[in-house]
């Protein structure tokens, strides 16, 4: 399987923090437990200097990339995304394969089959050119700010994976692909497709699954 990479309230005043990584390179990375290989969709590989084929993914290879001081909590990040009731984040420098420094966000959170996990997954959002652009103050007030911003999109993410049969990574590859087609910032697009969500009702809603998805994030 290839990464594409609910309680539907919304939460204003998230898009300020969001709105900082709009332009910022992201990639995504995926690991069932039932075969427990790691895929990582082409962004991420380009993170780390490669391209898809260029390597197989294992968790070495990724902690030999995060800088030394990062690696125990890197680790534990990781092993505890196989049990933690919910999403969840860390920013942590590494190293591509040139020898590049970057700074990443990373947000991760199990997949869910109904209320069982059998996967966990990660969102890596590459701040370097926004850090570089801008100080390193205002990425910081960034980073504070995301975590409402990560929950409008998660609660886009689910309305996707429910209406759609999607899976997490290519929930979030719909939003942002969608966000590039339309020049939309990301959080904005998720917002408009809960509030889309919200307006569904029985009488409206459609027996086809991919007509449903359409109608939230094409239609309006």
């Amino acid at each position: 399987m290839t990464p594409a990479s609910e309680n539907l309230t919304p939460l204003p005043g998230a898009v300020s923090g969001i709105e900082y990584f709009v332009g910022c390179p992201t990639g995504t990375a995926e690991q069932y437990f039932s075969d427990g290989a790691l895929r990582w969709s082409v962004g991420l590989y380009r993170i780390h200097g490669y391209e898809r084929g260029d390597i197989i993914p294992t968790l070495d290879l990724c902690l030999s990339h995060i800088e030394p001081p990062d690696r125990d909590a890197a680790r534990n990040f990781w092993d505890g995304l196989s049990s933690t009731g919910k999403p969840t984040s860390i920013c942590m420098s590494i190293r591509d394969l040139k020898g590049r420094a970057h700074k990443v966000l990373i947000f991760g959170d199990r997949i869910l089959d109904g209320a069982e996990a059998i996967g966990r997954m990660i969102l890596v959002v590459d701040l370097t050119r926004s850090i570089h652009s801008d100080t390193l103050q205002v990425a910081n007030e960034a980073v504070t700010a995301s975590a409402a911003g990560r929950a409008v999109i998660e609660q886009a993410k689910g309305v996707l994976m429910a209406f759609a049969g999607l899976n997490a990574a290519e929930a979030f590859d719909r939003i942002t692909s969608y966000s590039r087609r339309t020049n939309g910032k990301v959080l904005i697009v998720a917002q408009e497709i809960i509030d889309c969500a919200v307006k569904l009702t029985p009488e409206n809603q459609h027996q086809s699954r991919e007509q449903a998805f359409l109608d939230l994030v094409v239609a309006h």
